[in-house]
Formats: structure tokens, sequence, C-alpha cells
């Protein structure tokens, strides 16, 4: 079996809400959610933070919780996903971010199934070029082999900043594709935590509805029948790469 690690890139320096994966949520941080749900693949997770001062909090919230963190450029994300990998010696990487906090492990888990079924150490694996799921949902599957490529040649900021495009837009042309998609089509809803409007979002649904216990399937259920709730931040554009 290959060595699969879940990695989830975080810092403490969003441009628009600083500081969120450690606002406290019924009492708890954010983060903590993203964590458990993670955890409860029984992959192992990674946090990839950078080395600024202003991420301290975040080592010492992973030093705190038996949490396994490796620091790197600030804006070299890619370095950081490299740095860790080779410190882990993973074979495959799950990447996903800390702003999160209600990604589903269940699809994680059965996603890392299909990949490994695969046998395909040049597939890229994902629920975000093909849109369907909610956004926050996200996660990508590939091969240290594939990482280790586009760390040796990728060159824009763009590439460096946002880890995977020299992945998935297939710059080495020999990588293959496999989507994870649902139906009914739900990539309207917004999950992730990026604006003041999308953590009221998780607040509300957290501290009032206990949609940490829910599943993907299930939470997405319950959006359905409230649709005051994605209301709340569908006017929301989510930054482009």
């Amino acid at each position: 079996m290959p060595n699969v690690g879940i990695i989830s890139q975080a810092r403490m320096t969003s441009t628009r809400l600083p500081g969120k994966v450690l606002r406290p949520v019924a009492g708890r941080p954010l983060l903590s959610y993203h964590v458990a749900r993670l955890q409860a693949t029984g992959l192992p997770l990674y946090l990839a933070i950078t080395d600024k001062p202003t991420d301290d909090p975040l080592a010492e919230y992973a030093a705190n919780n038996g949490l396994a963190c490796t620091r790197g450029p600030e804006d070299d994300v890619l370095a950081r996903y490299y740095q860790c990998a080779a410190a882990h010696s993973l074979d495959v990487v799950v990447r996903v971010t800390s702003d999160c906090p209600l990604l589903g492990g269940e699809l994680i888990a059965q996603a890392v199934q299909q990949y490994i079924a695969a046998g395909n150490p040049r597939l890229y694996l994902s629920n975000v070029l093909e849109r369907t799921f909610p956004r926050g949902f996200d996660f990508e599957v590939f091969s240290r082999e594939l990482l280790d490529e586009a760390h040796q040649f990728a060159t824009t900021a763009s590439d460096r900043e946002h880890v995977t495009p020299y992945i998935h837009q297939n710059r080495s042309g020999r990588v293959e594709f496999a989507h994870i998609r649902r139906t009914p089509d739900r990539h309207a809803y917004r999950l992730t935590v990026d604006t003041a409007e999308d953590f009221e979002l998780i607040r509300q649904l957290i501290e009032e509805h206990h949609a940490d216990t829910l599943s993907a399937d299930e939470l997405i259920a319950f959006l359905d029948a409230h649709p005051e709730l994605v209301a709340l931040n569908a006017h929301i554009e989510q930054k482009k790469l």
C-alpha cells in the first residue's frame, strides 16, 4: 500500500478574513472542525503553514493537539507541500485547505480508495476541475511523482502559490485525469470561509444546526431545505487564481 497523507495548507494572514482558521465557533477554533473531519478518514494529517511569526499560533495549536506540522515559505505553497511530503515520505498526497471546516472526510476516503485502485502515478483525481460539490468540499489527490515534478519545473508565482496548476493544466503533457462528481450539482453552495459572510454561515450551521455531525450528503440535503441559509453568502465571489 502506498503511504498516503492529507496535507492541509493554513496561514493566519488571510487577506479577506485574517485569523479565520482560529476564530472560535461553539467554543472551539474553526480549524478543529476541519481537523476532526479529516482525521475521521483514518489517514495521517499534516499542516503546512508558513515560517512567518504570524503563524506561530498555528504551530502552537498543532503542538497542543498532537498534529504534525511543517513550515515553509509564505508565497511558495508548492514548496511547503514538497517539503511536507518529503519529510513524511508520502507516496500519495491529498491536498486540502484549512478554510473548509465541513469538508467531508468520507468523500476523501472514497476518493483515495479509487485513486489507489487505479494504480497510476500519473493520475490527478479531484472534484475541483469539474465542479459539482459545494465549494468547501474541495480536494485533490496526486502522486509524489507529480508533486516533485511540479516543484522542479513550475516557475510562475501563480503556480507556486496555488500548488497544483502545473499538474492540472498538464504542463508536462503526461498527466491523466479522473473526476469525482455528484448529482444533483450543488457547486453554487459556499461552505468555505473566506469572508465574514462565509464565517457567519458556518457559525450558524455548527452552533444552531450541529452541521459538524452531518455527512457531506446530509449537509447538502440540509442546505437544499434551507435556502435562507444558502442566501447568507450566495453573493460572494471566489477569489480568482
